[in-house]
């Protein structure tokens, strides 16, 4: 039997086949071709693998009892006992062990082409908190990675250069330290402007939605933003909100509802942002956090409400070093030192984002 248009009911079945093979084969090779080039890093101390050992600033952790599980037991300006969030995606998506700072002058250009950071420790997306702890601003980020780029363009050209970049991850990871040491620190210069928590919160949006628009422009493709974690439990913030500190170490429930509304603000608004050629995802930590510090499906910590760097009521930054006493089984805490996670932390909230991930770079 033939149709009017001359080909067997055979022949069309058999063709039909072919058309499909060929279409798998081609997302297959385009697949091949996508895969992820680099991964670059912005924002806070959650994400700065040690820019910060190259700034004016006391926002520093290159030094004991930071990194005593890093590789060969080396504080190399992370504030953890080890690896960050961003080490294991890094690793997970196949581009390196652990990101370097792109501020640490001995890198290679092979060190480069796979993926920096360039996250500042205390910095924010108010550019007067960066300002307060003399970190990097996300402007001044933003010019770093143009930098980046010129660098790599002048190693291996504009086109390859430009491939690398759409086919990069970026993660931009900020906005605690806004909150925690700037609208309700010491200094009331933004409490003055932005009368209401909610003005302040609109208020770093705007200078959020500027730095994605830069990022895009420089030719960013696949953007990870990172969700406020409940900034109520860390142990500093219920060592200077609560009645009796060191008896009573629960989270603070209108720091965790900041968060809460800030981090709804960030979901919805992101979506605005999406574009044909970009992906633009909303990371949430708040309840990876969140299960680890209230013991959500018997998750095993311990200590959840105290850092394992000396006291562990107030100890950061320089006030966590070398004379400190420090925790005798650090994988039973949730917190590092008082305000930033332990690598087991780190590594649980990797977990919870791995699905995302996942789809994100599909």
């Amino acid at each position: 039997m033939r149709s009017k248009i001359g080909y067997t009911i055979p022949n069309i079945v058999f063709l039909l086949f072919l058309i499909n093979v060929v279409s798998l084969l081609y997302q297959f090779c385009n697949a091949e071709s996508e895969k992820v080039s680099a991964v670059f890093v912005f924002g806070d101390s959650t994400v700065d693998p040690g820019n910060n050992n190259y700034l004016p600033t006391v926002a520093r952790a290159n030094f004991p009892p930071y990194g005593k599980d890093f590789v060969n037991h080396k504080p190399t300006g992370r504030f953890s006992n080890g690896r960050l969030v961003t080490d294991f995606i890094a690793s997970f998506l196949g581009v390196k062990e652990n990101l370097p700072p792109f501020l640490d002058p001995t890198l290679t250009i092979d060190d480069l082409m796979t993926g920096v950071s360039f996250a500042s420790s205390g910095g924010g997306y108010d550019p007067f908190t960066s300002q307060l702890s003399g970190a990097l601003t996300t402007s001044q980020q933003l010019d770093l990675f143009r930098d980046y780029k010129r660098k790599v363009s002048m190693a291996i050209g504009k086109e390859r250069t430009d491939d690398l970049i759409r086919k990069a991850v970026y993660i931009v990871s900020s906005g605690t330290n806004d909150f925690a040491f700037n609208y309700y620190g010491a200094i009331v210069v933004r409490r003055t402007a932005y009368p209401t928590i909610s003005s302040y919160q609109n208020f770093l949006w705007q200078n959020i939605e500027s730095f994605l628009q830069g990022l895009m422009v420089e030719g960013a493709q696949k953007i990870g933003v990172v969700s406020a974690p409940p900034i109520g439990c860390l142990p500093a913030i219920i060592t200077a909100n609560s009645k009796d500190p060191i008896h009573s170490r629960k989270c603070i429930e209108r720091f965790n509802s900041i968060s809460i509304d800030y981090n709804k603000l960030l979901e919805n608004n992101l979506k605005g942002l999406q574009r044909w050629n970009t992906r633009i995802i909303y990371a949430d930590i708040y309840k990876p956090v969140m299960d680890m510090v209230t013991r959500n499906r018997q998750i095993d910590f311990e200590e959840v409400h105290r850092g394992c760097c000396g006291s562990g009521l107030i100890e950061a930054d320089f006030m966590c070093n070398q004379n400190s006493p420090v925790c005798t089984n650090v994988s039973k805490y949730v917190f590092w030192d008082s305000f930033h996670p332990t690598e087991r932390a780190y590594n649980f909230i990797f977990k919870s984002l791995e699905t995302l991930i996942r789809q994100y770079i599909g």
